[in-house]
């Protein structure tokens, strides 16, 4: 069995694509593996095949890259609109990322108007491969598509509704156009065969089977992408493309070599996790045996299904789908041999997920469920992150966005039984201080039999942003003795857990420089209680301020959207860096940026608008700096309300 993922932007068709590529030559078999990936079996000239189908928009890019890892192509399908092929951009991105040998479909055709080279050029702006044009359009009067010619058979075929194409005479108004379309794509394709240029430069035919030849090598070899036209939903252009498939797709052999693994026996693909049905894990078979009970990935495995529930025969056959129930060690996003599993590319993951919140069961009896829940959502969700806050020790979730949130919410509630709200993170802030202070305080404390009793003189400066906390003392004399001077410092740091704002206190030096003690009184504990309150009272005498953390944000934008990001970080009172032309990727740009990190939802908003939700970026925290004015007292405000 040999497969393709079919991905583009939503609303290109690709659903209608691949129904109508199983439907030319069988009836397929296709169920809805996850929200994210629909798959579908059929035959097409007696040979099995598989597609993949992806969700269109950028929160599926980690799933569209999983089943790009499984794939020996991808088809890219797109809108006939020159303004809309940026909306491809992050397709073709992962897609050369992933080395996987691609076709792209422009689909509707019967829908507009638009000149195919205006299309093709547009995409070529965002294409290291070099885009080729396969078929050249016949128009009627009007400009709408009616037709296509081949341009390496030079045969025309007349679109009809519902059924095969017929074979008709290039039309006449058509040959010069149809000529030089042909000419371009022969140039391309000597490139990589040197008698093919010979033939060329002498002026000599080509034969079109030693052309087929080229094409299907270079294809194979993933040195070119090539474009075909049609219309899916009115069965337009498909057999060219799924012949296309089964003579320059490489064979399963490829995707070793791409991933990287020695003789794996089998690639995850997507996972999901149902309510009464437990994990179930899709895999794609490479070697053999894979077959109930067999080892993989250092476990056994169960049940193997097809994608409709039923069985299939065992061993699965190298390239055979198969869906392994209750195999809960089996990931996806991994290549498998019988003792261990490899991770996949990091490219498989698509986008870091940006958009962070605390998730928080809603009873607090599912405190435990909620995080076994997440955890094996994550598991199965490339878009999908998790941590632990590290102030309140809840689960910090991040994901693509609100709409996935919305999504995870609901699976947790449906597939778990656990009911889920989510809160913005907190706690970013900090605090410091601004001038030195010194401060006296006896702890003394008599409750009948031992008592306590420690005293400390201690100076307490602001250190340089990002120097962190210090600890130092010039005791003379063993006024403290060296055995208590410990617990000092570790009351000092006990007490920048929380300064006088209510936020964590940073960047401040602490000096022991004098104190007394009992000679039966004294202890650790009391020294570290006189230290924690003399620190404590000194800070709020040192003038605190509020620090907001600066993250350096690095945002991965196609170009033309690259001017529109210097406004935008101005309205985030950010700091624009510079930008500069991403290293790999055709047509894209790295712009960096300083943005208060309590900006980065905003942000995440604006540019999602701003760029049709083609940019993404990555925040690390960088410095924090001084918060001044009514920013500074809402931020006070909305602390001292929350620790009420």
């Amino acid at each position: 069995m040999r497969s393709f993922t079919i991905l583009g932007p939503s609303q290109s068709g690709k659903s209608t694509l691949l129904k109508a590529l199983g439907e030319l030559d069988g009836r397929p078999v296709t169920a809805q593996f996850t929200e994210a990936l629909t798959v579908s079996q059929f035959t097409y000239l007696g040979e099995p095949w598989a597609g993949f189908d992806i969700a269109g928009g950028p929160d599926y890019l980690g799933h569209a890259g999983e089943a790009l890892a499984a794939s020996d192509a991808a088809i890219l399908c797109v809108a006939p609109d020159p303004d809309a092929a940026v909306l491809a951009a992050p397709y073709l991105r992962l897609i050369e990322q992933s080395d996987v040998p691609c076709f792209i479909f422009i689909n509707k055709m019967d829908q507009d108007e638009a000149r195919i080279r205006d299309i093709v050029g547009a995409l070529q702006g965002f294409a290291n491969h070099h885009i080729v044009l396969r078929q050249a359009p016949i128009r009627d009067g009007a400009g709408h598509v009616v037709g296509a010619v081949d341009l390496i058979s030079e045969r025309a075929f007349q679109y009809q509704e519902g059924q095969p194409s017929k074979l008709i005479e290039i039309p006449p108004e058509l040959h010069d156009r149809e000529q030089e379309a042909r000419t371009e794509l022969l140039e391309h394709l000597a490139d990589f065969d040197d008698h093919l240029m010979e033939q060329l430069i002498e002026d000599r035919e080509p034969p079109t089977e030693d052309l087929y030849k080229v094409l299907a090598e270079a294809h194979r070899g993933n040195r070119i992408i090539a474009a075909y036209l049609g219309a899916a939903g009115h069965g337009n252009g498909l057999t060219r493309l799924m012949k296309a498939l089964r003579h320059e797709a490489p064979g399963m052999e490829a995707i070793a070599l791409r991933l990287g693994v020695e003789n794996p026996l089998a690639v995850g693909v997507a996972s999901d996790t149902r309510k009464h049905l437990g994990k179930s894990t899709l895999i794609r078979a490479l070697g053999g045996p894979v077959q109930h009970g067999s080892p993989l990935s250092g476990g056994s495995i169960g049940t193997l299904t097809g994608i409709d529930g039923k069985p299939v025969p065992e061993p699965l056959e190298p390239g055979t789908l198969a869906v392994a129930v209750k195999s809960d060690h089996l990931e996806p996003g991994y290549a498998y041999t019988a003792e261990a599993a490899t991770k996949l590319p990091g490219w498989t993951r698509g986008r870091p997920p940006a958009y962070a919140r605390l998730v928080m069961p809603v009873n607090d009896r599912d405190d435990a469920r909620l995080s076994a829940a997440l955890g094996r959502l994550a598991a199965s969700d490339p878009g999908m992150d998790l941590s632990q806050d590290n102030e309140t020790g809840h689960l910090v979730v991040r994901l693509q966005g609100p709409i996935h949130m919305r999504r995870v919410l609901a699976k947790l509630a449906e597939d778990f039984g656990v009911e889920a709200a989510e809160h913005p993170v907190s706690g970013i802030y900090r605090e410091t201080i601004t001038r030195p202070v010194e401060t006296h305080h006896r702890h003394r404390k008599q409750t009948g039999g031992a008592g306590q009793f420690a005293d400390v003189h201690m100076t307490i400066r602001p250190q340089g942003r990002g120097a962190g906390f210090a600890f130092d003392e010039t005791v003379k004399g063993g006024a403290v003795p060296r055995n208590y001077i410990p617990a000092v410092e570790a009351g000092a740091r006990e007490a920048m857990a929380q300064g006088p704002l209510g936020f964590p206190v940073v960047d401040v030096a602490v000096t022991l420089t004098d104190g007394k003690h009992h000679a039966v009184d004294s202890s650790d504990h009391a020294f570290r209680t006189a230290a924690k309150t003399g620190v404590r009272e000194a800070l709020a005498q040192a003038g605190p301020v509020v620090l907001q953390p600066i993250d350096r944000v690095v945002i991965h934008v196609p170009s033309i959207h690259s001017g529109s990001l210097v406004a935008l970080a101005g309205s985030l009172k950010g700091q624009v860096l510079g930008f500069e032309a991403h290293g790999d990727a055709r047509g894209w740009d790295v712009f960096q940026a300083l943005i208060p990190a309590a900006a980065k939802e905003e942000l995440f908003q604006a540019l999602g608008g701003l760029t049709h939700g083609t940019a993404w970026f990555e925040a690390h925290f960088d410095h924090y700096e001084e918060l001044h004015g009514k920013d500074a007292d809402r931020i006070r405000e909305a602390r001292a309300a929350e620790l009420a």
